[in-house]
């Protein structure tokens, strides 16, 4: 069940990506509504995900994840009905709400349900796995979806999944008992959401507008203040989103920065391929799909090899090694030109990529959830996923930005498709640093880092399993 909702979430991340496309001629979309499809539902996703995995500490896992169940599944079918741009990237928005309120549900009930270290260590190898194929399956997904049906099923299609997760979720999942009642930071996460809402669309507009327009500056402004609102809120708190000793660890801010890049990387990467692929290529968009597809094959085999390889040499080797290796493989990419073959400008350099993205993705989980008491179970983990979520959301701003930019200034001296795939190469290259970036921060990170044994609480009223 937690793999399932986790699935749902990533996969709708991506899955919009190869149907922007029919999305914005069908809607009449303009290029910036069209970035807000994929942008509205990460900054939603991981600007409440703090708040929503404080709420299933407090007030049971049970209740959050199926009020998530029922707003996403909701807000999937008014998105497949929409009418106007407004109303999709509205349902987008409500969307990530659903999606924050099902992500560190799920995994806090991992966390916290399994008390031996060799069956939590499996249950988040397989959650993991899950997230990295679900982000790739989203991309072939959405190109059979759209080429067959219409961009419409990408959002249809989350609905009996929903529906599922929601009956499972009351049937399976018992009811807490009695907790004292407490307040949440609301304050708190809607600085945070409006914060990370104004920085991205400030970061948007600096492409058409200028770094001087005022449509740049005053987002950006209004971004600072409300980011420095939200560490004003927190530290007067007394329940704040991210208590103070949560970022205390090194080896959490480090993991945090890490998922953080791997968030950039795993939502621009598919987003610009999508975009060369169908603009530049011309590729259909179930063609598109399946040239992504064996990508998804590699995600199932790092999941494995980082399972196998975490047990004996750690989450910092592997941390290390996928980082380099996802750097040179988007790399690899940057070196696309217009009229590329196929193999060696686009399927091996993205399995190489996408072998090191897939191999980081539990020893990340494991770093930014080892020995956190169950207490704040919630917390450390929506604060694993705000990162990769608010870093895919800001990223792809600072890239669409780069990239635009670009491709602007060589087109004074280029035809438009070399300017667009000039555009491109930049941003794979910037993609590529973060990378780099991610696999240096890993070297500080302590030699092992063994998860503490405690003996978790009762979730949702039911006792934590024991192994007998």
């Amino acid at each position: 069940m937690s793999c399932l909702a986790l699935f749902m979430v990533v996969l709708d991340a991506t899955i919009v990506t190869v149907a922007l496309p029919d999305m914005r001629t069908g809607l009449h979309m303009s290029a910036g509504r069209q970035q807000w499809v994929v942008s509205g539902y990460l900054i939603t996703l991981g600007g409440f995900l703090l708040l929503a995995a404080r709420a299933g500490d407090l007030f049971g896992h049970r209740r959050v994840f199926l009020f998530g169940a029922a707003l996403f599944t909701v807000a999937s079918l008014i998105g497949g009905m929409a009418s106007d741009s407004a109303v999709l990237v509205a349902a987008r928005i409500a969307q990530g709400a659903g999606a924050s309120a099902l992500t560190p549900a799920s995994l806090s009930l991992i966390t916290v349900g399994h008390t031996d270290a060799r069956e939590r260590e499996r249950a988040l190898a397989l959650w993991s796995m899950t997230g990295g194929i679900a982000g790739l399956a989203g991309v072939v997904l959405g190109g059979v979806l759209t080429a067959g049906l219409s961009w419409r099923w990408v959002l249809f299609v989350n609905v009996p999944p929903g529906l599922a997760l929601f009956v499972a979720g009351l049937m399976c999942l018992l009811p807490p008992g009695l907790r004292e009642r407490a307040r949440l930071d609301l304050p708190g996460a809607l600085c945070v959401t409006a914060g990370t809402g104004a920085l991205t669309y400030g970061l948007s507009e600096a492409s058409g507008e200028g770094w001087s327009s005022p449509r740049t500056l005053v987002p950006l402004f209004t971004a600072a203040v409300l980011i420095a609102a939200f560490v004003v809120a927190e530290s007067s708190s007394p329940r704040p989103l991210i208590p103070l000793e949560l970022l205390r660890p090194r080896t959490l801010r480090i993991a945090n920065l890490v998922m953080f890049c791997l968030g950039v990387t795993l939502t621009a990467l598919l987003f610009f391929l999508s975009l060369y692929l169908q603009q530049v290529l011309g590729y259909s968009a179930l063609r598109t799909g399946m040239a992504m597809l064996p990508v998804t094959l590699v995600f199932i085999v790092g999941g494995i090899t980082s399972r196998q390889l975490v047990p004996v040499v750690g989450p910092r080797p592997l941390l290390v090694a996928g980082g380099l290796i996802a750097a040179g493989g988007i790399a690899w990419v940057a070196t696309v030109p217009t009229r590329p073959a196929y193999v060696t400008h686009v399927l091996l350099p993205n399995l190489v990529g996408g072998f090191g993205v897939s191999i980081m993705l539990l020893a990340v989980t494991i770093s930014g959830t080892a020995g956190v008491d169950p207490g704040n179970a919630g917390a450390a983990s929506g604060l694993l996923n705000t990162a990769r979520q608010l870093g895919g959301a800001v990223g792809l701003a600072v890239l669409v930005n780069i990239a635009s930019g670009v491709t602007s200034h060589a087109s004074h001296d280029q035809g438009r498709l070399d300017a667009l795939v000039q555009g491109y190469r930049v941003a794979f290259l910037v993609n590529g640093g973060l990378m780099l970036l991610a696999a240096l921060a890993a070297l500080a990170l302590p030699t092992a880092a063994p998860a503490r044994e405690k003996t978790p609480e009762p979730v949702d009223g039911r006792p934590a399993p024991t192994r007998p």
